[in-house]
């Protein structure tokens, strides 16, 4: 019998892309410049919409790293990030010297709690610091509350530094996340919806700001025909080769968000009759999620004690891969020592929680073999 890993989420190829690798080849395209890399902003603005620009860049931090810097947060100022996130969401604000305030979710979304956002911030603003930007997170894909975080934001005059990392491909009212923040970051690393091996990109409203964003993201070099920087720069470009992984990737994304679409509606159906199990999905018919992974809750008082380790154990035996939700970042040791402002909502969303594998590859055999072992465990 075929026991072979069962992944998370693994990349998946589309089969055009080595058409784009082999142009850049064939041309000595590679650089972190060449047609691919505008040909890939290109295709990424028509697919967002909105009129928004793309930069591409070596990372999803890199974009999160340089839309505080445009945004103008230095040494001793405050952001408030979400909490339950991956660190890559929250590192940036220590790379500028400023100081991380987290905040608590909701149990609807799983993001950020506008409540607790507005507390936070009338107590940052009590204590002297208004906060410079707000880092709002689409948790696995589903979007966060978008009217109410966007009308705190609004009514205390404070960005937006929306983090659609996971989240390429969903929606909310039918406008892409991705659009909504002052700025945002998209992520192409190995385990996204597409993948350009590693990368991301800034997402900015007007081609101003994305010109400065690809100024800096080049070692900030000085218009002259020498070397001159005026200003700090960073390494932050994508190169021609990984975008041109990434044109061959957008071809397939749509297909991609239904087979993401079509895991998740596996879990469903099977969850549906188990009393103890939550799935995460989309409150109403305004949210659509690209579900980059499929995350459930566990009650270990309503299945007899058995918990959420149990089950990734469990799977882990079979050899499947799952694997615990984002441990909160208040909670993590490197920032357990900053403000939070909430409730223990993430926390036990973390004790509780587990993502389960969710890739656009997985076969009917795969579903079968995960569905075998939650047999077992469940029933």
């Amino acid at each position: 019998m075929n026991n072979s890993k069962i992944w998370l989420s693994s990349p998946h190829m589309g089969g055009s892309e080595q058409k784009y690798v082999q142009e850049a080849f064939d041309t000595n395209w590679v650089a972190p410049l060449g047609p691919n890399v505008n040909g890939f902003e290109d295709d990424l603005e028509k697919y967002l919409n909105e009129g928004v620009k793309v930069g591409a860049l070596s990372s999803g931090t890199a974009a999160i790293h340089l839309g505080l810097i445009l945004l103008g947060v230095k040494q001793g100022d405050e952001v408030i990030c979400q909490s339950m996130t991956f660190s890559a969401s929250a590192n940036p604000i220590m790379y500028q010297g400023a100081t991380p305030v987290f905040v608590d979710s909701e149990l609807e979304t799983w993001n950020m709690c506008p409540v607790s956002l507005e507390k936070a911030i009338v107590d940052r603003i009590s204590n002297g610091k208004k906060p410079k930007a707000i880092i709002a997170v689409h948790l696995y894909g589903m979007p966060y509350k978008v009217e109410e975080i966007h009308a705190v934001a609004l009514k205390y005059e404070i960005p937006v530094l929306e983090d659609s990392a996971e989240a390429l491909g969903s929606h909310y009212k039918n406008k892409r996340c991705g659009t909504f923040g002052d700025i945002a970051a998209l992520s192409f690393n190995g385990n996204k919806i597409i993948t350009t091996s590693g990368g991301g990109a800034i997402v900015t409203k007007d081609k101003e700001t994305k010109d400065k964003a690809v100024f800096l993201s080049t070692q900030a070099r000085d218009n002259a025909p020498h070397y001159q920087h005026s200003e700090v720069g960073f390494n932050y470009r994508m190169s021609n080769i990984c975008a041109g992984i990434g044109r061959g990737q957008m071809e397939v994304l749509n297909k991609h968000i239904l087979l993401r679409r079509k895991m998740h509606h596996f879990y469903k159906d099977y969850f549906k009759s188990i009393e103890g199990v939550f799935v995460l999905t989309e409150i109403n018919d305004d949210y659509f999620s690209n579900h980059w992974l499929s995350a459930i809750t566990i009650d270990p008082k309503k299945l007899n004690g058995k918990t959420r380790e149990d089950l990734r154990l469990a799977l882990e035996e079979e050899n499947i891969e799952s694997r615990p939700l984002w441990k909160p970042m208040h909670l993590q040791p490197i920032f357990e020592k900053y403000p939070y402002y909430g409730e223990k909502i993430a926390e036990t969303l973390f004790e509780n929680g587990l993502c389960l594998p969710s890739g656009s590859n997985l076969v009917d055999h795969d579903q079968e073999r995960i569905k075998n072992v939650l047999d077992v465990f469940f029933k």
